[in-house]
């Protein structure tokens, strides 16, 4: 079955663990100095949250699959869609190694579809992480996501910086 997935950017970590725990009655599943993950099951959700130099809210929404053939089904429902799609094997991200599919909604908010296979020791090492600090970009982009899938306009771009 899958499991929706949200990750937001926070400011500070520990006052956002404090919040979120109580909030879902539960401590996170995850838990490192600038990360946080909850796996609920009621709702069923992956709610994580990190700190870093990337906007502060939401910073992407997805599906996570439980196997490959959940993976499988979702990409197939993806690319009718008819958006770009960057897939990702073996990805680094929020503490995971991960295959994933990436794809932008027709106003840039971020989605990823994935199956994460092991832990990881690193936040995340994708060429992404790098590009997407030194484009603007909407605040929904994730710090995982890859630049390629969607640029701003420089209209949003510019209103996204408050110009």
């Amino acid at each position: 079955m899958t499991r929706f997935h949200v990750h937001v950017g926070v400011e500070d970590i520990d006052a956002s663990i404090r919040f979120y725990s109580t909030l879902f009655a539960a401590e996170p599943t995850v838990r490192k100095s600038d990360y946080a993950k909850w796996m609920l099951e009621n709702p069923r959700v992956n709610f994580a949250i990190s700190q870093s130099d990337n906007p502060l809210g939401v910073q992407h929404l997805g599906i996570q699959a439980e196997n490959e053939d959940e993976l499988a089904e979702v990409y197939d429902r993806l690319s009718g869609a008819e958006r770009p799609i960057l897939e990702e094997k073996g990805a680094a991200c929020c503490y995971a190694k991960s295959d994933k599919q990436w794809v932008a909604d027709p106003q840039g908010v971020a989605w990823e579809t994935f199956l994460t296979h092991e832990e990881a020791t690193v936040f995340g090492d994708s060429r992404a992480i790098s590009e997407l600090r030194e484009m603007s970009v909407r605040p929904s982009a994730c710090s995982c996501a890859p630049v390629e899938l969607e640029k701003p306009s420089t209209a949003t771009a510019a209103a996204c910086r408050g110009i």
